[in-house]
């Protein structure tokens, strides 16, 4: 316990890098996964075919594999610098790997949530003249986010915790790098590790049992 008090300020620290990039990922993914949703479900080939290639090639590839890449072969390779700094380049390539991963997942969700819109209304859409993106955004992607709330909390849970692997994309003083440094510097401590585990508690605790409500609150009445 003297250890978690004596590097409490310093791991929170870290914690703090943690949870700004699972805001920042949280928006980047579902922007980007609504995209690419709407070209899953696009009536044009050439959209369907490369939505479903980079989910499936995303999907299926190890986070830290991702991370990796974007700051070996992005960032070293091509040469993509967000900023001189290391910390602040290492935090945007993180979020660029994070959010493009994250993104596969909630584009599968909004995917059930909009098989779960009737598919009368979609056809009576296109009767009053709407067409696909118009029909795509006033009607089936409303009803399909309000479907699947609870499974898009539960990826946003699920990109909450693959942020302590954020150390792949380079460095990044998140909190399991300065729980590692912690380590190197007094040994292993178990209080740290439940402190630390107990601060991601208190952040994703409430967030499923907000999702929950409010997925029971605006269910869509069939």
């Amino acid at each position: 316990m003297d250890e978690l008090i004596e590097y409490g300020p310093y791991l929170w620290e870290g914690f703090q890098v943690n949870l700004g990039l699972s805001a920042v990922c949280a928006v980047l993914s579902l922007v980007l996964g609504t995209i690419l949703v709407s070209m899953r479900v696009s009536p044009t080939p050439v959209l369907r075919a490369a939505g479903t290639a980079y989910v499936n090639i995303v999907r299926n590839t190890p986070l830290t594999l991702i991370l990796a890449f974007s700051a070996l072969g992005l960032s070293d390779q091509i040469g993509l610098v967000f900023s001189e700094e290391p910390s602040t380049n290492g935090f945007w390539l993180v979020v660029m790997g994070l959010s493009a991963y994250t993104a596969c997942f909630v584009c599968e969700a909004l995917r059930s949530g909009i098989n779960t819109v009737p598919f009368g209304q979609a056809e009576a859409a296109r009767a009053i003249g709407l067409t696909f993106s118009q029909s795509l955004r006033m009607i089936i992607l409303p009803q399909a986010f309000r479907a699947v709330i609870s499974p898009l909390g539960s990826v946003m849970i699920a990109m909450i915790k693959n942020t302590t692997v954020a150390i792949a994309a380079g460095y990044l003083a998140d909190v399991a790098f300065k729980m590692k440094d912690t380590f190197d510097t007094t040994g292993v401590s178990i209080p740290i590790f439940i402190g630390i585990a107990l601060a991601f508690m208190a952040v994703i605790l409430p967030i499923g049992l907000f999702t929950g409500w409010l997925a029971k609150r605006l269910a869509v009445a069939r």
